[in-house]
């Protein structure tokens, strides 16, 4: 059988195309993959144009139906807004009242006219009704009182505000020297003999500040109160009552000079030397002794030999051995030292 004659039209192919002849011909590429690479890149553009296309359209903004949103929904905020009964009475409304120019603030009051005051005597409106403003009147008033009442007219002077026209005015009326009496300072010189004299009978300053002896025989220092402490000159009723506190803590001193651990006699070595001086520990002095096997952390740490630090070891030691079999033992903590040892020593037991 013959084959069919050729069509005079032949059948287009993409292969034959003029993109595709011109890949094939500028990469050196089969058919094959010309026709995989074309696809490729017809991929790529139809992800990149179709968003473009199926994008939905965009909302038309209708800015009247917005606008009339906006004002109902104040409406309904204006109608209910309310005050809240309990939250009004509690914290009510301050309402402040508008001064008027060259109005006074305060109430005037009614002068009177001048004589001879006590200003000892005189309330705040008394010293306004005499031409004093209101507020130095006021500060008049709480100084007297602070003070004790005034002692002359310079004091009332000084008074911060006090216009001098307005004290020269009264100060004529004023029932008070001029200045205060100046303190007799030579009664509380020594005398000849470097002794001072003794106070007065009825002075408050006798009972207050009490003369200490100047031939004050030693005592002793685990047996004095503060106010035995306290005849010693230099130490006063603070340092006394550190003295006697930190002598509870230790269990008692066993040596003069664990008063230079004492906190308040650290920078002072003159007032150490007079504790030294006036006082001394009775020979076989036993002080107090702390158990280490049963005393708490509490009960140890206030030891000022233990503190904090060593307590806890010493717990945790005693609760991983057992209780100490000697006060020997102690040596084996890794924290104590040689020093602190032998301070220890005295004020620790075993029991």
């Amino acid at each position: 059988m013959a084959a069919p004659p050729p069509s005079p039209h032949p059948r287009w192919s993409w292969d034959d195309s003029r993109p595709m002849r011109w890949v094939r011909r500028s990469f050196g590429y089969s058919r094959g993959e010309a026709r995989g690479l074309l696809g490729l890149l017809s991929l790529m553009l139809l992800t990149v144009v179709a968003p473009l296309l199926l994008r939905p359209e965009l909302p038309v903004y209708l800015p009247e139906a917005d606008q009339k949103g906006v004002d109902e929904l104040a409406a309904q905020l204006k109608d209910h807004r309310t005050v809240e009964q309990g939250f009004a009475s509690r914290y009510p409304r301050r309402e402040f009242r508008k001064f008027e120019r060259n109005a006074p603030r305060y109430p005037a009051v009614p002068r009177v006219r001048l004589s001879p005051f006590d200003p000892n005597a005189l309330s705040a409106e008394s010293w306004e009704a005499r031409g004093v403003p209101h507020f130095v009147a006021a500060r008049l008033v709480k100084y007297r009182e602070a003070a004790g009442g005034f002692k002359a007219k310079a004091q009332v002077k000084k008074m911060y505000g006090l216009d001098d026209s307005v004290f020269q005015r009264l100060a004529p009326f004023m029932q008070l020297p001029d200045e205060a009496p100046r303190r007799d300072y030579a009664a509380n010189r020594p005398g000849p003999d470097g002794k001072f004299p003794p106070f007065a009978a009825g002075d408050p300053a006798a009972s207050k500040f009490p003369r200490k002896p100047r031939h004050l025989q030693p005592f002793d220092l685990n047996q004095a109160d503060t106010t035995q402490l306290m005849q010693i000159r230099g130490i006063g009723a603070g340092r006394a009552k550190w003295v006697v506190k930190y002598r509870n803590q230790l269990g008692g001193y066993l040596r003069e000079d664990q008063l230079d651990e004492v906190f308040v006699l650290r920078d002072a070595p003159d007032l150490r030397d007079s504790l030294k001086k006036y006082t001394y520990v009775a020979p076989g002095f036993a002080p107090k002794t702390v158990n280490v096997n049963t005393a708490t952390f509490d009960e140890l740490y206030l030891q000022p030999y233990i503190g904090k630090p060593r307590a806890r070891v010493i717990v945790a030691y005693r609760q991983q051995h057992g209780p100490f079999k000697s006060v020997e033992d102690l040596k084996q903590l890794p924290t104590l030292k040689p020093a602190d040892w032998e301070k220890m020593r005295p004020y620790v037991r075993c029991e």
